[in-house]
């Protein structure tokens, strides 16, 4: 597919208003040579990186992009607001330029008589807080996690994968890196990298370092797999050999579950820190993961951050191979439809948390309570009355953005927690309608097979998936899915648990998930017993909608300082939930609102109540078959 350039053919000096305004797509053309992007990290620990692009041109009016639709993240995220310094120049003199007044990623250029070449420089601002995704806080004084996408520019009117750029990168001194992108050549903290597509640059981010490990996990074997890692002390890097064990299983298990790969290597780019963004971010031959610096030697960091390496792997098959067709836009100007996220994200976040249990990462004890976790949330969450799990979908855009605070009642994104539940409902129907001879394997091995090898794109759309699945067992599969997706009723992700030979039940029973998380999140979930989510200070992040203390007046932003007359602590907190159990005297909590200091009366008498999974014996053990490892 091509585009084309805005009009605007007026000189520069005349044609400001011409140039703002969208006008007629002409027919691309080949760039003549490759554009070539040199970027300079040795200020990095700086928050700072330097770049420079070579472009060729031609005479006349020209439009350049700044990334805006940044794959894998399902939304307009380009940082182009740490965009700083921003020049063109051609032969030696400055060309001018305006930025576009509907498209605020485009430039506008009158390119003179005469030019082939455009220079352009920028700098890029490191200046991202520790949170959200790419565009979040990226380098340390001892590392850095490069994404391409911030550090280029592209003309208008290509499609991306039909633009070569030749990349350059120069590091601090004695740092290492690790990429999975092609190099050609290296001189000392000099990296030139072989020319490749637009899509696949800004598919391949560096990592580097000054405390840096890389590790085969797959010696050779073919496709070769690495871990890269890189820290903000060389302690962090000590992972036990237990723990690269499981790693090491997590690709023979995912080898046997798609039965193919569509790479040529792969490699896991592990970041350490506690002052990086932390999140993961797929790439097709490659996975961003940034995580506590602790994450390889503690074991309550190593548990809750089980997952999610296993989840941005996954994703090389689902949704870098097989993409949903509103999500493979031609360039990052256009914007993406994330209408079928549930099984981008959703289906990614069932395979992934199964082969966390598969290859170890997690044992199976500890499985089971994080899928009670997981179906607590939504068995607890009264949003579902009214949004569908369609709109969270249909609604990302914004709601990646939305904040802990009345989560349960406008909802979140959500296609990926319900989202498993839904798959884990599919998995358990075609076990049961085939009688056991079919199961999400084989619906992984026909919809994400074929040659392997190479990189590869194939779009799919919803008559995709309800295909491929009838093709395992006749069903009314689009009803089934569409049911799931556009019902409010509540009860969906309990049947997703019970149809896997297992029961959802609360009891005083801590669940170790979920104290594993409160330990590394700094939290206290009540959200089971008086309806809240507290940090560790007492303030109130989230308050269930209609429950015992939305009830009793209690909001998010408030904080609790006192427990029926004590100081608050969670401790104390729990034993008076506990306590309330064998009286009618409700919770008494001295809270604060700002300047106001007032208690409130929470009327609840259940007691703790912690999430757990049952065995249902009327019912096939179907959740205990799917997380077996398929490899001995």
């Amino acid at each position: 597919m091509t585009r084309t350039i805005r009009k605007g053919a007026l000189p520069f000096v005349f044609a400001a208003a011409a140039l703002l305004v969208s006008g007629a797509r002409l027919p691309a053309q080949k760039l003549p040579t490759p554009i070539r992007v040199e970027v300079d990290t040795t200020r990095a620990p700086q928050k700072i990186l330097h770049t420079h692009l070579q472009i060729p041109v031609q005479p006349g009016p020209l439009v350049l992009c700044y990334p805006k639709w940044i794959p894998g993240e399902h939304m307009p995220s380009g940082p182009i607001i740490n965009m700083a310094g921003l020049k063109f120049t051609a032969a030696g003199k400055t060309i001018p330029w305006r930025r576009d007044l509907l498209d605020m990623f485009a430039f506008h250029l009158e390119i003179p008589q005469g030019v082939t070449s455009l220079d352009v420089a920028f700098d890029f601002l490191l200046s991202g807080s520790a949170s959200g995704f790419s565009a979040g806080s990226s380098a340390t004084a001892f590392l850095n996690i490069l994404s391409w996408n911030q550090l280029v520019l592209y003309p208008q009117g290509y499609a991306v994968k039909d633009l070569t750029y030749t990349a350059s990168l120069r590091l601090p001194a004695g740092w290492k890196f690790g990429t999975a992108l092609p190099v050609a050549k290296q001189d000392g903290d000099t990296i030139d990298f072989a020319p490749v597509p637009l899509s696949t640059l800004v598919d391949s981010p560096v990592i580097a370092g000054r405390y840096f490990r890389a590790i085969q996990l797959t010696p050779g074997q073919n496709p070769p797999h690495e871990m890269d890692i890189a820290a903000d002390s060389a302690g962090a890097l000590a992972m036990t050999p237990e723990t690269e064990k499981h790693f090491r299983q997590l690709v023979a298990e995912a080898g046997a579950l798609f039965g193919t790969r569509h790479y040529r290597d792969y490699h896991f780019l592990l970041t350490l820190s506690d002052s990086v963004a932390h999140f993961g971010l797929e790439h097709h031959e490659s996975s961003d993961d940034r995580t506590n610096e602790k994450s390889l030697i503690d074991d309550a960091n190593r548990i809750a951050d089980a997952d999610l390496l296993p989840h941005e792997f996954v994703h090389s098959w689902n949704g870098k191979y097989r993409r949903p067709a509103g999500l493979a836009t031609p360039d990052y100007d256009q914007p993406m439809k994330d209408d079928l996220v549930w099984v981008y994200e959703g289906l990614t976040e069932y395979l992934g948390d199964v082969l966390t249990a598969r290859s170890g990462l997690l044992n199976l004890d500890q499985a089971h309570a994080y899928l009670a976790r997981l179906a607590a949330l939504y068995d607890l969450e009264p949003g579902r009355a009214w949004r569908p799990l369609q709109d969270t979908a249909d609604a990302a855009v914004f709601l990646y953005d939305s904040e802990t605070e009345w989560s349960n009642w406008r909802r979140s994104v959500d296609f990926y927690d319900e989202g498993e539940l839904l798959w884990l409902d599919v998995d358990t129907t075609l076990r049961r309608l085939t009688k056991d001879q079919k199961s999400i394997n084989d619906f992984c091995r026909v919809f994400h097979g074929g040659p392997g090898g190479e990189p590869a794109l194939k779009t799919y759309t919803f008559d995709d998936i309800v295909a491929t699945l009838n093709g395992l067992a006749p069903y009314d599969w689009a009803g089934f899915l569409r049911a799931r997706l556009d019902s409010t009723s509540p009860n969906t992700p309990v049947e997703a648990i019970e149809n896997s030979g297992w029961k959802l039940v609360y009891n005083d029973r801590p669940n170790e998930i979920e104290e594993n998380r409160e330990t590394v999140t700094k939290s206290v979930n009540l959200r089971s017993s008086i309806g809240l989510l507290l940090w560790d200070d007492g303030m109130v992040g989230d308050v269930i909608y209609d429950g015992p203390a939305y009830k009793a007046g209690i909001g998010p932003g408030m904080k609790i300082t006192g427990v029926n007359g004590q100081q608050y602590s969670a401790g104390v907190l729990k034993e008076a939930i506990t306590a309330a159990a064998t009286t009618t005297a409700p919770i008494q909590l001295l809270v604060t609102n700002g300047a106001e200091y007032k208690t409130y009366a929470v009327d609840y008498h259940g007691g703790m109540r912690y999430p757990h999974l049952e065995r249902d014996a009327s019912r096939p053990n179907y959740l205990d078959e799917i997380l077996h490892p398929l490899e001995p």
